[in-house]
């Protein structure tokens, strides 16, 4: 049977046709970037410099072009669908942009509840314009369609709907090999020269929303350990002995972009402006230790810092490609809260944003959370500009720690002082104290004068948690971190004014790791300290200036008395002890000094580390 569709009145012959899906597609590609938040102008500008990216932006647009016009017999029905589909992800991407900071990746599609609850609950500005656009051009895409159409392919075998069927699942078929071949190449997609190639958002917008989307059908991914045995992995699971800690209630809060920075020689601040007076003071407390931790990303990767400092386990050695922590879990997870849980605790997760955020409503069950508290369930949250306050959520946590009849686990992950740090972040009237550094650019004096009325407002909900629990007689520990740097313009730009090391090019940092790197410290209250014998414990658990985020969990657990609780905490003590850093493949080693020589028994305990965690995530079944 052949199948029919209204009949144009004017006919393109194949060659025609070929031409004007070549034409089309070229069209559509630049109406989808041209629907991203970056500069329009400034793309296309970028793009002349790296004309390769016109192909791989265009190419993906092409192929569904011409999958479409197979399946309706006429280029420009086919184009119509093609611009719908391609300009609506193009949208939605940039819509996430601005309200999450980040873009749309192909998982996102095995998320479409979350999506909805998003489009619910958040105050979404969407671009009329934009849409108003590409819906007019569909429409007249359309119309084209009903007037112009294509002459009868030459082969008449063809020419029904077996013909139609494999023109689509031919082009389907070259799109997907491309998708996993070419678009898939990490060493191409990390060739093109991008404004800051840390920061996920940025690089979708230099390199091209279409190319960007079809690199990441491959990334978020596992990779299985050479050498992994699941019977081996199985066997180092043996040996939980839960009851052996000490009962002091925990409270660990990763705050926002919290960084110290402001200690930088650039900045002035005198003991009465200081923006970190109570972070100063707590490290001289006898009961604190403080120091680094060293975190997943740059400016970016929130929930990658919870994920690795709650289970243990290091998103960057997950998968040779990009990947988001969180979007890999699926399943029940060891964790802080299984352990504290274990051991007779109440367990709690908060965070002041939307429980879609890195599907963060899932994740928290999985590992082990009893309670989840998320922006939508708060009474009467209180907002600075767009986002809750630190102040806020520190209310929050003494109310948590107030209703609990049991020993207490909690973790909070604030949001206050996330980008962007624009002059309107906490409204058009908002007056921000200078940063007092002569030289500045206005961009540059913009973004960290935004930036440190946030940190001190997270300084400020430290002090106020210290002087709140310094208060009760229940034994507690306190503690307090960043998730990532922030950040500061393309380039680096406020890094590089400041001439901080974190702006240095790679090999001439001199600490490598320094783009990594947020403060810590880890508190305990009178009652604890004496609870724990904090003296002996500090000594005991040896802990330098810098650890990996993965092992602040696990330090945590040793500090409080559960070292011995998990073979797997355990396991992460003493690599600890051996590679207090890893990052990437660079180590530091316990005397501070930093290699990517390492012998072959720490090679090993890294690789045991590798597989033991793609157990976890792949086999462990957790009740």
């Amino acid at each position: 049977m052949k199948h029919t569709l209204p009949s144009p009145k004017a006919r393109l012959s194949l060659p025609l046709s070929l031409l004007a899906a070549v034409l089309l597609a070229g069209g559509i590609t630049l109406l989808a970037l041209w629907c991203q938040p970056n500069s329009f102008r400034g793309l296309l500008s970028g793009f002349l410099r790296q004309p390769l990216l016109i192909v791989l932006n265009a190419l993906p647009v092409g192929l569904l072009l011409l999958a479409a016009a197979a399946l309706f017999r006429n280029v420009f029905f086919g184009a119509a669908l093609a611009n719908l589909l391609v300009c609506a992800l193009s949208i939605a991407n940039r819509v996430k942009i601005e309200v999450r900071d980040e873009p749309v990746f192909p998982r996102d599609f095995a998320l479409l509840k979350e999506v909805g609850s998003a489009l619910e609950n958040y105050d979404i500005r969407y671009p009329v314009a934009q849409i108003a656009a590409v819906v007019l051009v569909t429409a007249v895409l359309l119309a084209l369609g009903f007037f112009v159409g294509s002459k009868p392919f030459p082969l008449e075998k063809l020419r029904g709907w077996a013909g139609s069927l494999l023109g689509l699942a031919a082009s389907l078929a070259v799109l997907t090999g491309l998708i996993f071949t070419l678009y898939a190449s990490k060493d191409l997609y990390q060739s093109f020269k991008v404004s800051n190639a840390e920061y996920v958002p940025a690089v979708f917008n230099d390199l091209g929303f279409p190319y960007a989307f079809c690199h990441h059908f491959t990334t978020y991914l596992v990779d299985r350990p050479e050498g992994f045995s699941r019977a081996e992995a199985e066997a180092w699971e043996t040996g939980d002995q839960p009851g052996q800690g000490k009962n002091v209630s925990v409270v660990m809060v990763m705050n926002e972009a919290f960084s110290d920075i402001t200690d930088a020689p650039a900045f002035r601040y005198a003991e009465e402006n200081d923006p970190l007076p109570n972070l100063h003071a707590l490290r001289h407390d006898p009961h604190a230790l403080s120091g680094h931790v060293a975190v997943p990303g740059f400016a970016g990767g929130t929930a990658n810092t919870e994920f690795d400092v709650l289970t243990g386990m290091q998103t960057t050695a997950l998968s040779a490609s990009t990947t988001s922590a969180m979007r890999v879990v699926n399943r029940n997870l060891d964790s802080l809260f299984r352990v504290f849980g274990n051991d007779g605790y109440e367990t709690s997760f908060y965070h002041p944003g939307d429980n879609w955020f890195y599907n963060r409503e899932n994740v928290y069950r999985w590992f082990g959370a009893e309670e989840t508290l998320f922006v939508g369930d708060m009474e009467a949250p209180e907002y600075k500009g767009r986002w809750v306050t630190d102040d806020y959520a520190a209310g929050l946590i003494e109310k948590a720690f107030e209703e609990a009849e049991r020993p207490l686990f909690h973790f909070t992950t604030t949001i206050q002082n996330h980008m962007s740090y624009t002059a309107d972040k906490y409204g058009p009237d908002y007056d921000f104290p200078p940063t007092g550094i002569p030289g500045l650019s206005e961009e540059a004096e913009t973004l960290l004068s935004v930036y440190v009325e946030g940190v001190r407002d997270a300084d400020a909900m430290l002090g106020r948690l210290w002087k709140y629990f310094d208060a009760q007689e229940e034994p507690v520990v306190l503690v307090y971190f960043g998730d990532h740097l922030p950040y500061l313009g393309n380039d680096m730009l406020a890094y590089k004014e400041l001439g901080l090391d974190i702006a240095a090019s790679d090999g001439e940092q001199q600490d490598p790791f320094s783009p990594y790197k947020t403060p810590y410290v880890i508190w305990a209250n009178g009652a604890a300290a004496e609870a724990l014998d904090w003296d002996r414990a500090v000594e005991s658990l040896a802990l330098p200036e810098s650890i990996s985020a993965s092992f602040l969990g696990a330090a945590v657990l040793e500090l409080t008395g559960r070292r011995s609780e998990s073979p797997w905490f355990f396991f992460l003590s003493e690599l600890r002890r051996e590679l207090p850093v890893v990052q990437n493949n660079l180590c530091q080693l316990f005397d501070g000094s930093v290699t990517g020589e390492l012998t072959q028994d720490q090679r090993d305990l890294l690789q045991q580390w590798r597989k033991w965690s793609y157990y976890k995530l792949q086999y462990k079944e957790v009740p």
